[in-house]
């Protein structure tokens, strides 16, 4: 005679069918968003970037204040390029995926401008405005790639117009304050949440 065993009741099918819901959804967030953003990797910008700020600041020639942010922007580029390879190898996703292509035709377009009007800025003397412009250009970049990201990236977008914004209304001589808050504060911040939440 075979042992009774207690009898447990199915689980309930509405938790199955919300847990399988779930699992379509996570699947085609990734499918569409570009998830290769790295945290960590904008937690080390934001690093270099308060380095160069404070380096910047010291730099009484105007010259010599462009060469230390546009060395910081070319450090800045190598290590966001490297952390996004790095984490698109562990997501096992590609660089060259449609979401990817969206986000980067997004990107690309803002930050280009920027770089365009750094020179004719620079020359008229007004690099108290070259930082406003870096901040309010590259907040255009993020937010409209973000809309092919996690949710986290266009909040970070929007930040930066903010302190664009604000770097505006500043006097030149503390062009570097909002430089720091944008490219260095915010990328620490964001870059720490998205590295807890959204894999690295």
């Amino acid at each position: 005679m075979g042992v009774l065993r207690p009898f447990r009741s199915p689980a309930p099918l509405g938790d199955h069918a919300l847990d399988q819901l779930d699992y379509i959804r996570s699947a085609m967030e990734r499918a569409t968003s570009f998830t290769a953003v790295p945290g960590l990797g904008g937690v080390c910008m934001g690093l270099t970037a308060l380095a160069a700020a404070w380096l910047a600041s010291r730099r009484i020639s105007p010259d010599a204040w462009l060469q230390v942010w546009l060395s910081e922007l070319v450090l800045a580029a190598i290590v966001g390029v490297v952390a996004m390879y790095l984490k698109s190898r562990r997501q096992h996703s590609n660089l060259l995926s449609a979401p990817a292509r969206k986000f980067a035709a997004c990107f690309i377009p803002a930050v280009a401008a920027g770089g365009l009007l750094t020179a004719p800025l620079h020359a008229a003397g007004l690099d108290g405005l070259v930082a406003a412009v870096w901040l309010l250009l590259y907040g255009v970049a993020i937010t409209a790639a973000g809309t092919f990201s996690v949710r986290v990236v266009p909040a970070m977008g929007l930040a930066f117009l903010a302190f664009g914004a604000v770097a505006l209304a500043l006097p030149a001589a503390w062009r570097d304050l909002p430089l720091a808050c944008g490219f260095g504060g915010l990328h620490i911040g964001f870059g720490f949440w998205i590295w807890r939440h959204y894999g690295g």
